[in-house]
């Protein structure tokens, strides 16, 4: 997904892998350097500075109140998410139906009695038929005298198997509810891939076999499954993601919540007079208490970037692309093609 991606790798690192504790602990961090390096070549002296004890206490006061509306926010949102898994015995029976319908189709697709029980297991067991699938478009084709042809289908399975490979390999071991699951899931761009197929099919219609045109149905059935499975797989996982930031913020607001309160209560500037090694105390103290006070907003804001992340990059389902990119080049469809790439996207919204 990186080479589909016109985006700096370490952002891409920050936004998506990046364990989001260590994302967190950077950001509160980043506060404590900046709030220290400022304060220390602030050209007042530190008496001066914190002449009396009404900034340091407005400032946690202001802290204190802004932890407990946030993270009641917080748990209001969590209790939305859990409400979702709430409801009568007929939704719930539907909810059932729905899902043992779409494992039955899966089952009918990858000739297996029963579908994988895993995620990761379920979705390699997609992409491994989509790689077997175009296998089989490029066989059925081979008897056909049309040079055109021949190099497309090639250009597309050669781009369908290395893409395949290598999110197999992602989904390999992946446990659900990490970010390896959904991760490998967003570098499958089947977006294109169920584009390009519809695409040369209908362009070769008249020179099509009725092999060659089977095996096409075949692999874009393939393609159709594997949409309705990552979205549902990113769902899951979305909630999970929720859980596990109510959760987080809760262990956050209580070291943050104490600081805070010292802070209004017990901290005074004569307690930390001059300079020690050329540092301020006072100054090194207060930007410290804002760093833990701050943690609870560092979890969420780290969550909810890679969240928005996943979502604005599969904001769309099936053949639409919305990001820039030129796979669809690699199938020389002229310059027609080349014009709607500037504008296209890598699966669905950067998938």
């Amino acid at each position: 997904m990186r080479e589909r991606v016109p985006e700096n790798s370490r952002k891409f690192w920050l936004l998506l892998n990046a364990n989001r504790w260590l994302v967190a602990a950077g950001i509160s961090g980043g506060v404590f350097l900046a709030l220290a390096i400022i304060g220390h070549l602030h050209p007042t002296e530190t008496p001066a500075l914190f002449s009396q004890r009404d900034p340091i206490e407005t400032l946690f006061q202001g802290l204190l109140t802004s932890i407990i509306t946030g993270v009641t926010l917080v748990l209001a949102l969590s209790q939305l998410v859990l409400s979702q898994e709430l409801g009568p015995v007929g939704d719930q029976r539907e909810r059932m139906e729905g899902a043992m319908a779409f494992r039955k189709d899966v089952e009918d697709v990858i000739e297996e009695p029963v579908s994988p029980a895993q995620p990761s297991v379920f979705l390699r067991s997609l992409v491994k038929l989509t790689k077997r699938r175009a296998k089989a478009v490029s066989d059925a084709i081979q008897d056909i005298d049309d040079e055109a042809l021949n190099d497309q289908v090639a250009a597309f399975t050669e781009n369908v198997k290395g893409n395949a490979d290598a999110v197999e390999n992602g989904l390999k071991d992946a446990q659900f509810g990490e970010f390896d699951v959904v991760f490998s899931a967003l570098n499958y761009n089947y977006s294109w891939k169920l584009y390009a197929a519809r695409r040369i099919r209908a362009e070769n219609e008249d020179v099509l076999t009725e092999d060659a045109r089977a095996a096409f149905d075949e692999l874009i059935d393939a393609l159709e499954l594997f949409g309705p499975a990552r979205e549902h797989f990113k769902t899951l996982y979305f909630q999970w993601a929720l859980i596990d930031l109510s959760r987080t913020m809760l262990y956050a607001s209580v070291p943050a919540l104490l600081t805070a309160v010292a802070g209004v209560v017990y901290l005074e500037p004569a307690l930390f007079p001059g300079t020690v090694f050329g540092v301020r105390p006072l100054v090194v103290v207060v930007s410290a208490g804002v760093a833990v006070s701050l943690l609870p907003f560092a979890f969420l804001l780290s969550y909810i970037l890679r969240i928005v992340t996943v979502t604005k990059r599969t904001l769309s389902i099936g053949p639409f692309i919305l990001r820039e990119t030129d796979r669809s080049r690699d199938l020389n469809w002229g310059e027609t093609e080349a014009k709607s790439g500037e504008n296209a996207g890598v699966g669905n919204k950067g998938e």
